[in-house]
């Protein structure tokens, strides 16, 4: 038999399962972690979203998009296109060997709150692979939980605060890791070759 607690950590555990594994979101936000910039808009702008589609799939949300496919393939389709550029950018950091790779030095300047933001939100609706470990499969685990599916709904929401949160401000501690520039270099070719294969593969997929 259910009970709230029980329901709460499996909802907990799903979303985290779900939620740490490599991905355009959270290299995005490890990378903003990195550098100290928009950390905090950036980790609550992830965790809301992820608020949202996990309350619209507990809510059935997700039979109505099943009945509109074109919508996920529109997404696929301009958020594949996003991810490549975005990817293709991070390429261009790895091979200027002029200072295109971000330098040790420059963790903690400023960046633009408006791109972070902006580039923050695309990364994130723009990906159809967040409707469907959200909207639906979470949707769907929680329907079975019946009138505890909220309880559910929310361990999940929990999960990606924390992952967000963990990811967003704890990247500093890895900081020591990138003191040199090849380091940085390293790092924007990994997030390069997820980005980029990421995209490919959505639209590819569309």
């Amino acid at each position: 038999m259910n009970n709230a607690l029980t329901v709460l950590a499996a909802g907990f555990g799903t979303g985290l399962s779900l939620i740490v594994a490599i991905g355009a979101q959270n290299a995005f936000v490890l990378r903003q972690g990195l550098h100290r910039d928009a950390v905090l808009p950036v980790v609550a702008i992830c965790a809301l979203s992820d608020a949202v589609l996990i309350a619209l799939g507990v809510g059935g949300v997700g039979a109505v998009i099943v009945a509109w496919p074109t919508a996920l393939t529109a997404v696929a389709l301009v958020g594949g296109g996003f991810l490549v550029v975005y990817g293709a950018l991070a390429a261009r950091r790895v091979l200027r060997p002029d200072g295109g790779a971000l330098r040790a030095a420059e963790v903690g300047t400023a960046g633009s709150l408006r791109r972070a933001v902006l580039t923050c939100l695309a990364l994130t609706w723009l990906n159809p692979h967040v409707y469907l470990d959200t909207v639906f499969l979470v949707g769907s685990i929680a329907a079975d939980r019946g009138d505890l599916r909220w309880t559910f709904g929310l361990g999940a929401g929990l999960a990606s605060l924390c992952w967000f949160a963990a990811l967003g401000f704890g990247a500093r501690l890895l900081s020591g890791l990138l003191a040199s520039p090849k380091a940085w270099r390293i790092l924007d070719g990994l997030v390069a070759a997820t980005m980029l294969a990421l995209g490919v593969t959505l639209i590819a997929g569309a």
